[in-house]
């Protein structure tokens, strides 16, 4: 086999569920073979470079297997190997998602009352402006 199209390797390497979305995220930029912008049609061969751009993790894998079949999650981790500076960087972001304060804690009272709301207007209603009225 002399190479597979990338939609086909992401999927078969379960990077994205179907096949429909690595091509959506292809086309979007957010994948890149060996530091180029590709399409899915193009064609992926053993030791060439992938970065993957998942929401705000960045990965880089090097492929080591091609199959245009979904297997199980073994041998799909069989197809790529991940460089050693992505796999530091994404273990270094979880350990920063573990350390950082729950967002939720920050609040204190929760939704504001309909008297609270009244008066939030009535702050605002009060506040001087440059209107041709005046």
């Amino acid at each position: 086999m002399q190479g597979v199209r990338i939609d086909k390797w992401l999927w078969a390497a379960r990077f994205y569920k179907t096949r429909s979305l690595a091509t959506e995220e292809i086309d979007k930029g957010r994948v890149q073979v060996n530091g180029q912008a590709v399409k899915p049609a193009r064609e992926v061969k053993i030791d060439d470079r992938i970065d993957i751009r998942m929401g705000q993790m960045q990965r880089s894998v090097l492929v080591r297997g091609l199959s245009q079949q979904r297997g199980s999650a073994p041998v799909a981790q069989q197809l790529y190997e991940e460089t050693e500076e992505s796999r530091k960087a994404r273990e270094h972001a979880s350990e920063q998602r573990r350390l950082s304060a729950e967002p939720a804690q920050s609040i204190e009272h929760g939704r504001p009352t309909k008297r609270d709301r009244r008066d939030m207007q009535k702050a605002w209603d009060t506040r001087w402006s440059a209107s041709v009225d005046s």
